[in-house]
């Protein structure tokens, strides 16, 4: 088994192991001493894995309430998780009680939400199970909605009290999904790892996923660990993001999925550094080629200057302009704040 514990608030472990989730129940036993347990998953992911969750929990003595939301990035909102709030007020769960989340990055956010506002704040596990939870959103306590304005605008900051990996649902996802995770992947080759980058470039990483998820995971925790509120360096972790969340909200926040929309950000803001010297020549279509070689999208079919346009809802946003994050070169980046003035002049806009 691999272990990870970032050292956040009382600290928190990150386990990756093939077949972990057999173990789940006694893992949460470790950490969740209440009597009751809400359960939220979606409807893909509860027809799959939600019925042998709730038997390892109820094998270990908990009284589980499980809450199923449809699938997708559309009920990524308010109504959703004050609906989930209340289910858990209408089951009696108490502050010592838990929360797991079952499910992808939608549901982990979502979830982590529910449990950081209700009754000011329980505990929860999460059980990330697509590439992108595994490898980016289940870790970090950021937990979030969505709101008409923008993506991840209603949210707080509410750190898991453990993390189960299991690569082998990687087995049961779609294509698109693997590699809609991917794209988070390549960020972190990007922001802060060469050897990382280059081997997306060159090997099959499905033969060594677990190693991939790991490494991708220990740039977070290290990033976490030394921002976890981000006011600093945390923010690198957005690379990319600025320009795919704008996607994201142009296209209602479907037919383009999260990580697709973060690889033409990629793509789009190494070009602009590129333009104004500050990144290395070829940046650009270095990130092209991996992210081709992954079957994702490098550009969107909006404008430019829409994609500009929709980017002012951005949370990095503040009075004076953008914080954006970019590349001297593949494996060194940095914040470059932006006016506002000046942000459609380096889209060439």
């Amino acid at each position: 088994m691999k272990k990870l514990t970032v050292h956040v608030n009382s600290g928190y472990d990150i386990l990756i192991e093939k077949g972990l989730l057999d173990k789940s129940g006694e893992l949460i036993k470790t950490v969740l001493k209440g009597k009751k347990i809400c359960l939220i998953s979606d409807t893909n992911v509860n027809t799959l894995y939600g019925d042998k969750v709730k038997a390892l929990l109820v094998a270990e003595g908990y009284d589980v309430y499980t809450y199923i939301f449809k699938a997708g990035e559309a009920s990524k909102n308010t109504a959703t998780v004050i609906d989930m709030v209340e289910f858990m007020a209408e089951n009696g769960l108490t502050r010592e009680d838990g929360v797991v989340a079952l499910g992808g990055g939608v549901c982990g956010d979502m979830a982590g939400f529910a449990a950081a506002i209700y009754l000011r704040g329980i505990q929860f596990v999460q059980i990330p199970t697509t590439l992108l939870s595994q490898v980016d959103s289940s870790v970090g306590g950021k937990t979030a909605v969505d709101l008409p304005q923008g993506k991840n605008l209603c949210g707080a900051f509410h750190q898991p009290s453990l993390v189960i990996i299991d690569s082998n649902v990687l087995d049961t996802l779609p294509a698109h999904f693997f590699s809609d995770g991917m794209g988070e992947v390549i960020k972190y080759g990007c922001i802060k790892s060469r050897v990382l980058f280059d081997k997306l470039a060159e090997e099959d990483i499905r033969e060594s996923i677990d190693d991939v998820i790991y490494d991708c995971l220990d740039i977070k925790r290290q990033v976490v660990e030394n921002d976890e509120k981000e006011h600093g360096e945390r923010a690198l972790l957005n690379f990319g993001h600025t320009c795919g969340h704008a996607i994201e909200k142009l296209w209602n926040f479907e037919t383009v999925s999260h990580g697709e929309a973060v690889g033409i950000g990629m793509v789009m803001i190494s070009r602009v550094g590129e333009s104004m010297g500050i990144t290395e020549s070829g940046t650009a279509e270095k990130i092209i080629s991996v992210l081709e070689k992954y079957n994702l999208k490098t550009e969107d079919t909006h404008s430019v200057a829409e994609i500009v346009s929709a980017m002012r809802a951005d949370k990095k946003r503040t009075g004076k302009g953008i914080k954006f994050v970019m590349l001297n070169k593949i494996g060194d980046s940095f914040i470059k704040p932006i006016d506002n003035s000046d942000i459609a002049k380096v889209f060439g806009v």
